[in-house]
């Protein structure tokens, strides 16, 4: 029963949650119950989804939370007593568990229902869920039969799977929202970037999808990536994502999550072509390099007149991770004929500035100046390598909104004396 599961979570254990499209939100909505019955129980977790009631009133009373990325969810409870968070890179988190850096006393996750030779899939979220599953005391599966089965390191023996409580939810899905006028001119800007035969890491969102919808006339591209959503489709089905110019997994397209529309869920469930990896695996920079014209489609909150890339906080607000931006960009920029691209509207919605003098105080550098390339907004698109400083402020503001240009270019001349 979910009763008994859960039961076997104790005071002051360490508790590992899957996450994106897999949360186990049945287990833990369970577990949050006891919360009179509990005291300092600790979770580790990347992004998960639903309530998180375990940050909220009054059952934070028995946990807290060591989020390795944060999402709409958890970022208020991270940002406060009953929450931290924990930087570091996505391709590294599995040595936290491998190394027994952080040791693991239960490990919940949703599944599949074992196949007639007995395995489970963990479906859409192997990323840092099958170290977890190594190394957890205790495995605890929330058992799905809409969790697409799918291929790659993705399957676990139902011997691995200490308690298993049957459910019959609908998996989380999250539609997909047309793009603005300006995510679209930033799309048009960057797939200008993109040649034929490219190898393509981009995230969730508008801009990643309006990126891939101007792409409709390229051939030979190829996914190399730590997720995908519902903007590769329509490239699937025309026959531009092929993955035949790739060095590794070819003709195959690679991720270690994704999140999506039941449509994508369903063309991912069984799917031969799709091969989930941990993210240990597909952020390998050394791995990524391999790949021809590695094009990475990251973003960033606010960059800095010398190219400094802040993508995780606001100040000192911790907004969301380092995640899997630093390996992609690296990975892109030694891949022969490869380009790391950050890309982002170059105001906020409140129309400040992304394009900034300073980052502000107290502010994450997530990527240095010395591993950007590629910036674009709406205004177009600047390539900062081998620029100097002042270079590089004189290209930054090029691109930046025209209400705030005037004023980078004073500050970059009283700074740069150019």
């Amino acid at each position: 029963s979910l009763e008994e599961a859960v039961s076997h979570v104790k005071s002051n254990d360490s508790v590992f949650f899957q996450g994106a499209a897999m949360t186990p939100t049945v287990l833990i909505d369970a577990l949050c119950e006891r919360y009179k019955e509990l005291e300092d129980v600790t979770i580790y977790q990347i992004h998960t989804h639903g309530e998180a009631k375990y940050l909220e009133s009054p059952y934070n009373e028995a946990f807290k939370l060591y989020s390795m990325f944060v999402g709409d969810n958890t970022r208020k409870g991270v940002n406060s007593k009953h929450g931290d968070y924990i930087p570091i890179f996505l391709s590294e988190i599995h040595h936290l568990f491998r190394r027994g850096i952080i040791p693991l006393d239960v490990a919940f996750v949703q599944v599949t229902a074992p196949d007639k030779h007995g395995y489970c899939s963990l479906g859409v979220s192997v990323d840092v869920s099958f170290p977890a599953i190594e190394k957890a005391k205790i495995v605890i599966a929330q058992i799905n039969p809409n969790v697409p089965r799918t291929r790659g390191d993705s399957t676990i023996h139902m011997s691995q799977i200490d308690f298993g409580v049957e459910t019959d939810i609908p998996m989380d899905v999250i539609e997909v929202a047309e793009p603005s006028e300006i995510e679209k001119a930033i799309g048009l800007h960057v797939a200008g970037l993109v040649e034929d035969g490219a190898t393509l890491q981009m995230g969730i969102g508008n801009i990643p999808n309006a990126v891939l919808a101007n792409l409709t006339n390229h051939k030979g591209l190829g996914i190399h990536t730590e997720m995908f959503s519902d903007g590769i489709l329509p490239l699937v089905e025309k026959g531009v994502i092929t993955g035949e110019y790739k060095a590794n997994h070819i003709g195959k397209i690679l991720s270690a999550f994704a999140m999506g529309t039941q449509k994508l869920y369903d063309f991912i469930d069984d799917n031969p072509s799709i091969v989930f990896k941990e993210a240990g695996y597909t952020n390998d920079t050394a791995l990524v390099r391999q790949n021809p014209k590695v094009v990475a489609i990251n973003s960033a909150i606010e960059i800095d007149l010398t190219g400094q890339i802040c993508a995780d906080s606001i100040g000192t607000y911790q907004y969301s991770g380092v995640g899997g931006q630093m390996d992609f960009i690296r990975g892109a920029s030694l891949s022969e004929g490869g380009k790391p691209i950050i890309a982002m509207p170059a105001a906020t919605n409140k129309g400040i500035s992304k394009i900034v003098p300073f980052l502000n105080q107290g502010a994450s550098v997530t990527t240095t100046r010395a591993h950007v390339h590629y910036v674009a907004t709406e205004y177009g698109v600047v390539n900062l390598y081998g620029k100097s400083l002042a270079e590089r402020a004189k290209l930054l503001t090029s691109i930046a909104h025209p209400d705030h240009s005037e004023q980078l270019e004073k500050e970059a001349f009283e700074r740069f004396k150019y």
